[in-house]
Order: structure tokens, then C-alpha cells, then sequence
């Protein structure tokens, strides 16, 4: 089985490109298929844009854990993805889900610092019998911890 979590979003790109680099995924590759479909003129040139180089679809973006298999022709995963679209409404109230980041022990200040560096904001520190954690916010306002 694989699956995918989605995450609406104002820029899809951005927010891909901050969670790749977050998680240690990689941005999926969908180049090669977009342009096929738009050779064969199947898909309108104007649902992609160019990203670094590199053809994309302009509204959602996936990325995956670079040990987990993908579909060679269409550079979508087949396992742990995360995919990220475009939708117009802003983000208005806490997420009713969120990720948990456990970098190890003795390493959650490291690690919250690198994301801190990556664009997040530590939204406060929860220090309670339970555990400890720090919570923060991704580039779009979305929440997540490092415990």
C-alpha cells in the first residue's frame, strides 16, 4: 500500500520545497510525463509552469521519501508523499492535523534551529510531565512539532 497526505496551500512549490528539505524527501520529477501529455497535447501548456529548470504542474506538487519506489514514467511515489495543491482560500485556523518531527535524542534545539533557517517560526516551547516539544509553523502558518 502507499498513500499521500494532502496539504492545501497557497504555493504549492514553496511549501513542497520547504517540507523536501524539513524531511529529507526529495520534490518529485514529474517533467518527462507533463511534457509527453503536452506534445500530445493532452494537457494545456497552461496548467504548468517551469521550476527550476524543469516543467511542472502550476497548482499541486508531491514530494516522497527518496528510499520509497516511484512510477518511472511519471515521477509520482508509490510510498511515503506528501502532495501539496494550490487552493484559494487562506489558511484561517489551527490544523486539525499536524506532524510530529522526532530528530532523536538530545537533538530537538539542532533541529529547530535548521528549520528555523528553512523559514519556519517557533510558534512556543511545551515543556509538560508528558514530554517535551517545541511548536512551530511552516512557511504557510501550518503547525507542526519537534519533539
Amino acid at each position: 500500500m502507499h498513500w499521500k497526505l494532502v496539504i492545501d496551500c497557497a504555493e504549492p512549490h514553496a511549501l513542497a520545497g520547504f517540507w523536501a528539505e524539513a524531511l529529507g524527501y526529495v520534490v518529485e520529477d514529474n517533467s518527462a510525463f507533463i511534457e509527453g501529455l503536452l506534445a500530445a497535447e493532452r494537457a494545456p501548456a497552461e496548467l504548468t509552469v517551469e521550476v527550476g529548470g524543469k516543467r511542472a504542474w502550476r497548482h499541486l506538487v508531491g514530494v516522497r521519501h527518496p528510499e520509497d519506489p516511484y512510477e518511472e514514467e511519471t515521477g509520482i511515489g508509490k510510498g511515503r508523499r506528501l502532495l501539496f495543491i494550490q487552493v484559494p482560500e487562506p489558511k484561517t485556523v489551527k490544523n486539525r492535523l499536524h506532524m510530529d518531527l522526532h530528530p532523536g535524542a538530545g537533538k530537538r534545539e539542532a533541529e529547530v534551529a535548521r528549520l528555523v533557517a528553512l523559514g519556519a517560526s517557533v510558534l512556543r516551547e511545551v515543556d509538560e510531565p508528558g514530554g517535551r516539544w517545541t511548536v512551530l509553523s511552516d512557511i504557510e502558518r501550518n503547525e507542526f512539532c519537534v519533539s
